[in-house]
């Protein structure tokens, strides 16, 4: 089996409400990059990677030279064909090398006609749980519904997610507000779920002092974890030796070594696993075997994700010995996927691994279409800008925060292009 085409395909996804965060917002959709790796015994394999439009589908096409000949199942020279460390140093493809491994991985199933999890070591989970990943939002600009910016509507929106899906840990994205409003936000959501788990992830926004003060102020409460409060390793580690919560991070350990420099010296308690950010599940399998000999936490983070990328992320979750934290997806917050059936659906906080050969998806070709005309029509969008705050842009660690008193309601009416 020899690869000899490769296509991208850039889609734009709806969400049900513009999401914010520190650096700006998802400005009320996703925008992904699909891609299909074919073979000459006419097998299709599927990849995502985060982002898209016409850079994303030129770096994907310009792999075409590097992949045709290539063997799906040869993905150790893969990883260095694309993802080789020091041509890395001019050309960063790691995000790219996840998608093609994605794909690989995918092609190797229906070949052998076995999951993704089988070739993996075989899963020891037949699902995988998920925290609610709670944003402060814009309300829809078309119905004006789905907006969180109060305390009490940060509560509610927990609450219906909690009642639809079952999610028993809740995650908030902070770092757009006052530390002391989402304080406050946070506490709120600890009274109203009692029972329940928290993690708290202001995406670096703080700075160690103000991490340390929001840290101490939570240290009573059922957190996970205290994800990314503040930048860098040392800041971390500064945070780590006064708060009595573990720390994690999706941010400063994503590759190996900064993985071992977290080893030799502790910053960070539990690592987030992203399958795009560390180059592909195996790495991700690797990363978390790293983990396991030093007891470092692990758990399977979220990028923004459609349903390709979320079956490797519950591929990954389901092999993994040492996975001992519910995942965070963005998943719920989309209005449609484009695969075949339609969004998987939440069991009891949980989605049940895909078993059919691969990745276990199939692309709906017509919501592929429609999904694909839809980015045509609309273009990007700037993912580190806020359209509620022209001209604003964030600092690191920030002090520019948002007004929880405006009620705002922005357009979404940026066109490719502009």
């Amino acid at each position: 089996m020899k690869i000899v085409d490769i296509r991208p395909t850039t889609v734009t996804i709806p969400v049900e409400a513009p999401l914010r965060h520190s650096n700006g917002a998802h400005w009320g959709r996703f925008v992904r990059t699909i891609v299909e790796v074919e073979t000459d015994d006419g097998l299709i394999g599927l990849g995502e990677m985060g982002g898209g439009g016409e850079s994303a589908e030129s770096a994907i096409r310009s792999l075409k030279p590097y992949l045709v000949g290539h063997d799906p199942f040869e993905l150790e020279a893969l990883r260095f064909k694309i993802g080789n460390p020091t041509a890395s140093l001019y050309n960063n493809r790691t995000q790219l090398l996840a998608a093609i491994e994605f794909a690989c991985l995918d092609l190797m199933g229906r070949k052998t006609n076995l999951p993704v999890h089988a070739l993996l070591g075989g899963k020891l989970r037949d699902s995988v749980s998920f925290a609610s990943y709670l944003f402060y939002r814009y309300p829809n600009p078309e119905t004006g519904e789905g907006e969180v910016r109060t305390h009490d509507q940060l509560v509610a929106h927990a609450r219906q997610l909690r009642d639809t899906h079952g999610f028993t840990s809740h995650k908030l994205k902070g770092g757009v507000f006052h530390p002391d409003h989402e304080l406050e936000s946070y506490r709120a959501l600890a009274d109203a779920f009692p029972k329940d788990s928290l993690r708290y992830d202001p995406n670096a926004a703080l700075s160690v002092e103000q991490s340390i003060r929001f840290g101490k102020a939570i240290e009573d409460l059922r957190n996970d974890y205290f994800e990314d409060p503040t930048w860098g390793l040392n800041g971390m580690r500064r945070v780590r030796s006064m708060v009595d919560i573990p720390t994690a991070t999706n941010t400063v350990v994503v590759n190996f070594e900064q993985l071992a420099a977290n080893v030799l010296d502790l910053a960070v308690d539990v690592v987030l696993l992203d399958t795009t950010f560390w180059g592909g599940i195996r790495q991700c399998i690797k990363a978390a075997t790293v983990c396991e000999t030093f007891q470092i936490g692990i758990a399977v983070h979220s990028s923004g994700e459609l349903g390709i990328q979320l079956a490797t992320m519950l591929h990954l979750g389901a092999v993994l010995p040492n996975l001992s934290f519910s995942g965070d997806a963005h998943y719920h917050h989309l209005v449609d996927d484009i695969i075949v059936g339609g969004k998987m659906q939440y069991e009891g906080g949980r989605i049940p691994v895909p078993d059919g050969p691969g990745l276990g998806v199939q692309l709906d070709r017509d919501k592929v279409l429609e999904y694909a005309e839809l980015y045509q029509e609309l273009g990007g969008y700037t993912y580190d800008r806020d359209p509620g705050r022209p001209g604003w842009f964030a600092l690191v660690p920030n002090d520019r925060w948002a007004d929880p008193a405006v009620a705002a309601r922005p357009t979404l009416t940026i066109q490719k292009g502009s």
